[in-house]
């Protein structure tokens, strides 16, 4: 340890971290300010927490975040005994060039992985972590995997920010919610940053509102010419979108990762991709799943209990208890957490189809029902795995708008639980070839309140036809009495841009027109991957 490096201590607030987190006694440690250099002459800013006793192993942290929200993991990773090593993306807190997203995290990881291994501490093998954009650095190093890489934890970790933005075909608006974050993070309080997080800030909400959305983005944020780009490009394999993708990094890593991530997460979706490819593979991988959206899974104290315990026993050797199975979630509706060899487990498909008397049953019915989406009062997206306002939410109202299309199923007469992807079929004819297609299940209690489970969402461009759209993983119980709802709309805003129904990029349209749907119910149903159900 060098002289840079403070005396070793644990502070009251690692000690409250500490007992939050429902960890292992922590001990000492300290932190090391230093450079790190890259191949073109910039300097990454890096922390390097100590532990006061003979480390375990290197962790690598990779962030564009600031201390101020993220030290709380690295100390906890030291206090018990790995060295942690947390670098700040070009651009961000006091690391040289500029912030160009996903586009330099590669290279870059690289480039840090050969700093580290000059250092007289390191350990000879190294692990990493994190969550969100965090999570992304890891596999955007893992396409070109280190030989001394060792194990990871990836919280809430997409692979894939072009697929994330766009693969529904339309344009998903967490990314201006993101970049609003980034936009701030270095001179707003706390306070702010939680606040903009969690309700949405107005300058983000402006720029989704605009028409066209991009000079909304342009005026809102002018430090961010970068954002431009990726607002009005949703061509995948583009120069701004093609060096983000690293979908190849799941066929190349051999590592044992741990997967963490929430029902209401935004990238849920490629959480459950990696488990799926990965264990195909043979990979020792686990997946958690808990209740959370994305701003609450990275925070959660069984999820950093099982971060450490999963570098305890895959990396560092400990003699302590070892993971009970692969798969631990919460089967949401009250069936409480459990544990899997697998996921999914073994299910078979109960197909439910809407009637003209707004009923779900198991029987086909003819008849047809229409609902017209209007771009200049966009059907809300209530809840959901939205950036700043996701969850789980009551959605009565959402399902009485005249611009939904609302179908339940008689109650329950068993506990019925859903676990997998459910799939939605849906017979839709548009006044306008360009479409879009919400579809979601929620999940009515006896009382009438309704509860948001899991969504779908495709951008349509024909004008008639039957769309097969698959929703979101979910392992959810609905209880004896309560009863199924089907959601059919034509938006989901602010989650999704206003489509404009011209056919036009939804963020650079400036016309947009109303569009009538026609669901032809003959056509339409929704197949559930279900167990302990008859």
């Amino acid at each position: 340890m060098t002289s840079t490096a403070r005396a070793p201590r644990l502070t009251f607030a690692d000690r409250v971290t500490n007992r939050r987190w429902r960890l292992r006694p922590a001990s000492p440690l300290s932190v090391e300010p230093m450079r790190v250099p890259m191949r073109d002459g910039v300097t990454l800013r890096a922390d390097v927490y100590h532990p006061a006793a003979e480390a375990h192993g290197t962790i690598l942290i990779r962030t564009p975040y600031g201390p101020k929200t993220q030290a709380a993991v690295p100390r906890q990773l030291a206090a018990h005994g790995y060295r942690t090593v947390v670098t700040y993306s070009r651009g961000t807190f006091g690391s040289g060039g500029s912030f160009d997203p996903m586009r330099t995290e590669a290279q870059d990881g690289q480039d840090v992985v050969a700093w580290l291994r000059l250092q007289p501490w390191y350990t000879g093998s190294f692990a990493t972590t994190g969550a969100s954009y965090i999570g992304y650095t890891q596999w955007a190093l893992f396409n070109e995997p280190p030989e001394d890489l060792r194990a990871a934890v990836i919280f809430v970790g997409p692979h894939d920010f072009a697929g994330h933005t766009w693969s529904t075909g339309t344009f998903r608006n967490d990314l201006i919610s993101w970049s609003n974050l980034i936009d701030i993070q270095e001179t707003a309080s706390m306070p702010k940053l939680m606040i903009d997080m969690l309700a949405g800030n107005p300058r983000a909400k402006r720029a989704m509102r605009a028409t066209p959305v991009v000079e909304g983005v342009r005026k809102e944020y002018p430090k961010l010419p970068w954002l431009v780009d990726r607002v009005s490009d949703g061509d995948l394999a583009s120069s701004p979108w093609a060096p983000t993708r690293f979908e190849s990094a799941i066929e190349k890593v051999d590592i044992p990762i741990l997967l963490i991530t929430g029902w209401q997460d935004i990238f849920r979706g490629q959480s459950h991709l990696q488990y799926q490819r990965l264990r195909q593979r043979g990979i020792d991988v686990a997946l958690s799943v808990g209740p959370w959206t994305h701003l609450q899974a990275a925070g959660n104290a069984m999820m950093h209990n099982e971060m450490l315990q999963w570098f305890d026993t895959k990396y560092g050797r400990l003699d302590v208890p070892a993971r009970q199975a692969a798969v631990h979630l919460e089967v949401t509706g009250g069936g409480g957490w459990r544990w899997f060899a697998s996921w999914p487990p073994a299910t078979r498909t109960l197909t439910l189809h809407p009637n003209a008397s707004g009923r779900l049953g198991t029987e086909p019915a003819a008849g047809e029902r229409t609902f017209v989406y209007s771009p200049d009062d966009p059907t809300p997206s209530v809840g959901g795995n939205d950036f700043a306002a996701g969850g789980y939410k009551r959605d009565d109202r959402l399902a009485a708008r005249s611009d939904v299309l609302t179908f339940d199923s008689d109650p329950m007469a068993a506990d019925t639980e859903v676990m997998g992807v459910p799939v939605a079929t849906i017979d839709d004819r548009t006044e306008h070839a360009d479409a879009d297609l919400f579809v979601r299940i929620s999940d009515v209690a006896p009382n009438g309140h309704s509860t948001n489970v899991t969504d779908g969402y495709l951008r349509l461009r024909e004008a008639s036809g039957a769309t097969t759209i698959e929703l979101d993983a979910v392992a959810h119980r609905f209880a004896t009495g309560h009863r199924i709802r089907l959601i059919v709309a034509g938006g989901a805003f602010p989650l999704y841009a206003i489509n404009p129904g011209t056919g036009e990029n939804p963020t650079t349209a400036t016309v947009r027109v109303a569009n009538r749907h026609t669901v032809s119910l003959a056509g339409t149903r929704i197949d559930l991957p279900v167990v302990g159900a008859r």
